[in-house]
């Protein structure tokens, strides 16, 4: 009697070892079942690169995301300043290419008019006036100011 009982304790031992195989194994065809990414099967099935980059690849993957969540507002104050400077740049290139022609502009006007430097509130109106693309150079031509036309009016009287 105690020999059947042992050997239907084996019998079960067997049935529940061979039951908790096939749950294993239909938990790992599951997990076999599931689909790669995209990329993974583009690059490593359909095209054929190493395994070795793969696995360098997801090593990297995992050292980023753990970098970032350690990282986290480094990385923000990072992206705040990158953003600020393209924010800023077309300003400054602005500003910088109107100081450039207001400069080439008031040497330009002290070259043809009679005004001396100490007349700085002028001269910066007119070349602001010039740079943006007003006519208050006109002005002075019609009033006779500039030094070109005082030496044609000095080269007619000579004549």
């Amino acid at each position: 009697m105690e020999k059947k009982i042992s050997k239907n304790n084996q019998e079960i031992n067997n049935t529940s070892m061979d039951d908790l195989k096939k749950r294993n194994s239909s938990k790992s065809t599951k997990i076999n079942k599931e689909r790669l990414p995209w990329w993974v099967e583009l690059l490593f099935v359909q095209i054929g690169l190493p395994d070795k980059w793969l696995i360098k690849i997801l090593k990297t993957k995992k050292r980023s995301i753990d970098f970032y969540k350690d990282e986290k507002k480094l990385i923000s104050f990072i992206i705040l300043f990158i953003f600020s400077i393209f924010y800023l740049q077309p300003i400054v290139k602005y500003s910088r290419t109107k100081l450039r022609c207001q400069k080439i502009a008031s040497e330009y006007f002290y070259e043809i008019t009679d005004l001396k430097k100490k007349d700085l509130k002028i001269i910066n109106m007119i070349t602001v006036n010039f740079c943006n693309g007003g006519n208050e150079i006109n002005n002075y031509y019609k009033e006779g100011i500039t030094n070109r036309n005082k030496q044609d009016l000095k080269s007619l009287n000579n004549i």
